[in-house]
């Protein structure tokens, strides 16, 4: 039975700290804010280990060793400096030492200081992105991904075209919620090149666990050579792929730089085929999932407002699922 019960201890320690790790943790940063916000949660959780671990002893020391009761004034002062004196210096020096970090921890900016700006939006389920270059170049419009130069600070504009929606990349800084008519900013510097995961961080409806982004981390050199590619139209945007996506009426919602399909409605495809995934993160990137998200995206992601083509012969949709691929 001890053995059991030891195994089990393990198992349930082994999972906590296997939570600590990975492209969603807050306790694995990766970025400026989220260094702040990682030491800040390990100097209040470290001050309440100690809280415990003295009420603990003092708990155990009351069990085992004392047998009678102590006098009013010793137990007055006991309750004076145990109960009431070291709480209140304890919780001082923790709100001193927050508020010392705060600063650091999301240190606002006036809006349009010359730096990368990205325009997030988020919509039921999936994200609208357009990345504006600092130096009045073309923007540039991608979905259900954000990649962000290391060293630099990125302001990232969020805005919600339904619902509440809430921002978060948990390594790289705190969360950022997303309203209907109304415009928030949010600052990040990512402190090392990496991918990692942003989920939907506010409940917005059937889908909201199936919304999310990967988050990528790119050296300057090269994030400025991703976005100078993703510019211009894709070099495959042409061809018999292109006919059959505007002709099955695909470009009344999507939109593919280059061709005549221009909609907004939903994610843009002009660069679909290298992301690192489709449908906000639930799928990989390859034609077999294109296929099956084609022919019935809600059963992918109930509530999804994309209508289903299983309707359309089987050689069509994986015609559109090679030319989605081949957008890169």
């Amino acid at each position: 039975m001890r053995a059991v019960a030891k195994g089990a201890v393990v198992a349930a320690l082994s999972i906590a700290v296997a939570a600590c790790g990975g492209p969603q943790s807050a306790l694995h940063p990766a970025g400026v804010e989220a260094q702040q916000v990682a030491r800040l949660f390990l100097a209040m959780a470290s001050a309440g280990a100690v809280v415990w671990l003295a009420v603990m002893g003092l708990l155990v020391h009351g069990l085992r060793h004392r047998r009678t009761a102590w006098e009013p004034r010793r137990a007055g002062r006991l309750i004076l400096w145990g109960g009431a004196v070291l709480p209140a210096v304890s919780l001082a020096v923790l709100l001193a030492f927050a508020l010392w970090l705060m600063p650091s921890i999301r240190p606002w900016a006036a809006a349009g200081q010359g730096g990368l700006r990205i325009e997030v939006e988020g919509h039921q389920y999936w994200w609208r992105v357009v990345y504006r270059p600092p130096d009045g170049g073309p923007a540039v419009v991608s979905a259900n991904e954000v990649r962000l130069p290391v060293g630099e600070r990125v302001e990232l504009v969020l805005t919600s075209a339904d619902v509440i929606h809430s921002f978060w990349i948990p390594p790289l800084g705190g969360k950022m919620d997303m309203i209907p008519g109304r415009t928030n900013r949010l600052w990040l510097e990512a402190a090392e090149p990496g991918t990692f995961r942003g989920p939907c961080a506010e409940f917005c409806g059937t889908s909201h666990a199936l919304m999310a982004f990967p988050a990528v981390a790119m050296p300057p050199e090269a994030f400025a050579q991703w976005l100078a590619e993703r510019a211009s139209p894709s070099p495959n945007a042409g061809g018999e792929g292109r006919e059959a996506f505007v002709r099955h009426g695909c470009g009344a919602c999507h939109r593919v730089a280059g061709t005549e399909a221009q909609g907004a409605v939903g994610p843009d495809l002009s660069h679909v085929g290298s992301r690192l995934g489709i449908g906000a993160g639930i799928l990989p990137n390859d034609e077999q999932a294109l296929v099956r998200f084609i022919s019935r995206p809600d059963e992918v992601k109930p509530g999804v407002e994309m209508p289903g083509f299983a309707m359309l012969p089987p050689d069509e949709i994986r015609l559109l699922a090679s030319y989605l691929r081949g957008l890169r």
